[in-house]
């Protein structure tokens, strides 16, 4: 019993420390290899509920760009999530920042969801998790909750992997501010 506490009290002191430290591997996360911030971030083209039927980041060239990944639509989290970053939409549009939300869903499913929140961003349909994979954000049959901010000349400059949905927004838009200042 005694070396269990100790063995409990030592891994805690452990966790507490790197997170003081700040502590954060730099290319893996849950879900793989995180793409390298500074270079240009994976390209992909996938279908959406939404326009012309499929989107592709080089559409976004000259805009900053969240693409975060998400579970799955109608689950509490991931709606959560979505309505923030509905609600922060006007703010992300006058920072010249779009929104693509991803996840294995299918747009049948995404259009429903979209319909159901009053969504006014796209949602893209990764069913196959090629798309995550390539960010890192794939466990096994759904995408994980990462966010990785893009700027206009199709930069990755920001990765978020420890969300919580009810502050991410705020969070990104916080990021975005810094990073548009810094440039």
């Amino acid at each position: 019993m005694r070396r269990r506490y100790l063995l409990t009290t030592l891994l805690a002191f452990c966790f507490s420390l790197f997170a003081w430290l700040n502590f954060a591997p730099a290319a893996h996360a849950l879900g793989g290899p995180q793409p390298p911030l500074n270079q240009p971030a994976p390209e992909f083209t996938l279908p959406t509920n939404t326009g012309d039927g499929t989107i592709s980041l080089a559409d976004y060239r000259g805009k900053w760009v969240v693409v975060y990944f998400y579970p799955k639509d109608f689950t509490s989290g991931c709606t959560l999530e979505a309505r923030r970053f509905q609600q922060d939409l006007p703010k992300y549009l006058n920072r010249n920042t779009e929104i693509l939300g991803i996840s294995a869903d299918s747009v049948d499913s995404h259009a429903k969801f979209c319909d159901s929140e009053g969504l006014k961003f796209p949602l893209l349909a990764d069913t196959d998790g090629s798309v995550s994979k390539a960010y890192g954000s794939w466990m096994g049959f759904i995408s994980l909750r990462h966010t990785y901010v893009i700027d206009p000349e199709g930069i990755l400059r920001a990765t978020f992997t420890g969300v919580n949905p009810a502050i991410h927004s705020a969070e990104v838009l916080a990021k975005l501010d810094e990073l548009q200042q810094a440039g």
